[in-house]
């Protein structure tokens, strides 16, 4: 059973190992420390490394058992595999789909699934699932398959040595390319927002504009971190936010001189419009660095189509 405490004022700053022996006190420190390196600690939903500084709000969930063993069960869950070897899998997830229980959410969801297709992955822990997507952003995900692929994708993760390349639609015009580099954390009145803040985590967000239409665009992202609600966060303080995102476009902002029949199409666009479109790394004892691409799921396309049939420029 999984337990996750909030990062008070007096652990700010502290490692993720030393703020986690201070909240989990009735582990040893030397096991909290393999479970962090084992992915059995999240930082914010994500795996860390026990360098990692944490700030005020942060939320570290210890799963202190192989909770695959002892509460997801195998379901037939509808998901794409793109690729798969001995040792790793590239799932296309669907939008919609959440990536493994958590709370309130016992089933239905990517573990469950991968746990019905691959049975092997339970003596794994989350399912061999080393890192994650928003239940509406879709696109690809690696599945480590065995111990040794996951430690050494967990170190690639953590050394960013990860090609992330995502496709967003978004409300505005962007000219060229832009680089982002804010730090990102918890937003203090809104515990599952996150917020550009001084004290956040170092994050940093290369985008390039595709194509526009208008007053909104396609853009491709780049991250070179990876930090909860990462690309949302940082285009919307951009004053770009992705079209869908109810998140973070609270106010649901709309470009100017938008016909009616487009700004009801947009506003009933059911999710953000966010797709994780490319995904890169070196293989193990190899050199050889391997590049997976998704397609554009079918909703996107149609947004991207609606968007050009009505371009206001």
């Amino acid at each position: 059973m999984s337990t996750t405490k909030k990062v008070s004022k007096d652990l700010i700053n502290l490692r993720l190992d030393k703020a986690t022996s201070v909240l989990f006190e009735e582990f040893s420190r030397t096991k909290l420390k393999e479970w962090i390196l084992n992915g059995n600690i999240l930082l914010n939903g994500e795996i860390a490394s026990p360098r990692e500084k944490v700030s005020l709000d942060d939320e570290i969930e210890v799963n202190p058992v192989n909770e695959v063993s002892t509460e997801w069960y195998p379901e037939n869950i509808d998901f794409s595999v793109l690729h798969e070897t001995n040792d790793f899998l590239i799932v296309d997830k669907p939008v919609n789909l959440v990536i493994h229980p958590g709370a309130g959410i016992s089933s239905g969801t990517l573990a469950n699934g991968l746990l019905f297709k691959f049975p092997k992955l339970e003596e794994l822990p989350r399912a061999g699932i080393v890192h994650r997507l928003d239940k509406d952003t879709s696109g690809l995900l690696v599945v480590a398959k065995n111990e040794k692929f996951r430690l050494y994708f967990i170190d690639l993760l953590q050394s960013r040595k990860v090609k992330k390349n995502y496709r967003a639609l978004v409300i505005g015009t962007l000219r060229g390319n832009l680089e982002i580099d804010i730090p990102i954390g918890r937003d203090k009145n809104n515990r599952t927002k996150m917020t550009c803040r001084e004290d956040g985590k170092d994050a940093i967000t290369h985008v390039k504009s595709i194509d526009s239409y208008g007053g909104y665009s396609l853009l491709d992202v780049e991250i070179e971190t990876g930090r909860t609600h990462q690309i949302r966060t940082h285009l919307a303080h951009k004053k770009l936010p992705i079209i869908g995102d109810k998140t973070y476009n609270t106010r649901k902002i709309i470009a100017k001189d938008t016909p009616d029949e487009l700004k009801d199409f947009i506003r009933s666009f059911p999710r953000q419009a966010l797709h994780a479109h490319k995904i890169g790394f070196k293989l193990p004892d190899s050199e050889d660095f391997i590049v997976f691409e998704s397609k554009i799921p079918r909703d996107f396309k149609e947004l991207i189509t609606t968007l050009e049939k009505f371009n206001i420029s």
